[in-house]
């Protein structure tokens, strides 16, 4: 009854938040601290676009040696995407590299998981990555508040599908410099575009801070391959 009502929250919210709109302002979003340029991804792990975009958006990024940004957006259609966010930022907690490859093993198996036997499929990965999963993902509901979180980012600048990818720079006087991924074949040339535009980053503002704050991966490392 409990995971009833908690679903049912959840999507309460996102409809909420959906249906009260916000003014489009995509400058919102910046690259993490000591980068020039960034990926940024609003993803649903239930989308099967997004199964397709990942692996791009990551060689991409492995190909430009720019982070990746991942914001969680599940979808109201979907009926486990935000239960698998929630997992996602359980693994998070664990590693960051975790959690990415969480998200890339959920897509490979994509088709064959259902809001039912999502545990199950969380429970295998725990196990391949001899690691384990309490019975209760997120007892106080921090980590459900952080996809939320993410969901009302995305509210806020406008994204209404998944995936919806920004390259991101830090130029601009007042404010970052954002274009959003329209082809994702092109994302390739919009990033070398974007790396000839953006300002150096100050020598005593390299250092990144860490990688659970800002859930990235290491630059020019791909997730290991599942599945």
């Amino acid at each position: 009854m409990k995971l009833r009502l908690n679903r049912a929250l959840n999507m309460l919210f996102i409809l909420g938040w959906g249906a009260a709109g916000f003014a489009a302002d995509a400058t919102l979003l910046k690259p993490p601290r000591g980068a020039t340029v960034a990926i940024v991804m609003f993803e649903d792990l239930q989308s099967a676009d997004c199964s397709k975009a990942y692996p791009e958006v990551w060689e991409a990024a492995n190909d430009h040696k720019v982070p990746v940004v991942l914001r969680d957006f599940p979808l109201p259609m979907h009926n486990w995407a935000f239960d698998a966010a929630v997992w996602a930022r359980y693994f998070d907690q664990r590693s960051p590299d975790m959690g990415n490859d969480f998200r890339k093993f959920i897509y490979a198996n994509q088709i064959q998981i259902t809001r039912d036997n999502l545990q199950d499929w969380a429970q295998k990965f725990a196990g391949e990555n001899k690691t384990a999963i309490p019975s209760e993902k997120d007892p106080d509901g921090k980590l459900a508040e952080l996809v939320r979180a993410d969901y009302l980012l995305g509210q806020r600048i406008g994204v209404e599908h998944t995936p919806t990818i920004w390259v991101v720079s830090n130029s601009g006087v007042s404010q970052p410099l954002v274009e959003e991924v329209k082809v994702r074949e092109k994302l390739g040339q919009m990033i070398e575009n974007m790396l000839s535009k953006a300002q150096p980053v100050a020598a005593a503002k390299v250092s990144l801070p860490a990688k659970a704050a800002i859930r990235k991966k290491n630059i020019g490392k791909t997730p290991k391959k599942t599945g």
